[in-house]
């Protein structure tokens, strides 16, 4: 029981994640230069794994494996951010 738990908090954080670093890229960074390059999703990732392992540390039912998850999930949430922008794909998606 406490596995599914665990499996479940780490599916909402990279979810989480993935779509507030998407909704980030394309509402508040959409002008800036530097967030369009090819090393942000990179370092975004990267640098959310780090913040998030310390984090990670202190929970009982999750691990380091969720903390880079939730890194990869932020890198491929701005990736898609920027793709976004690209493509002036800007609307949100309707259901």
């Amino acid at each position: 029981m406490l596995t599914i738990l665990a499996l479940a908090a780490s599916f909402v954080a990279a979810y989480i994640g993935y779509s507030q670093a998407r909704a980030f890229m394309r509402n508040r960074l959409r002008f800036v230069d530097a967030a369009q390059t090819m090393w942000a999703p990179l370092l975004a990732g990267a640098g959310a794994a780090v913040i998030a392992l310390p984090i990670v540390g202190l929970l009982p039912l999750v691990g380091s494996g969720t903390a880079l998850a939730f890194g990869a999930s932020v890198g491929f949430g701005v990736a898609n951010g920027q793709r976004d922008i690209r493509n002036n794909n800007l609307l949100p998606p309707t259901v």
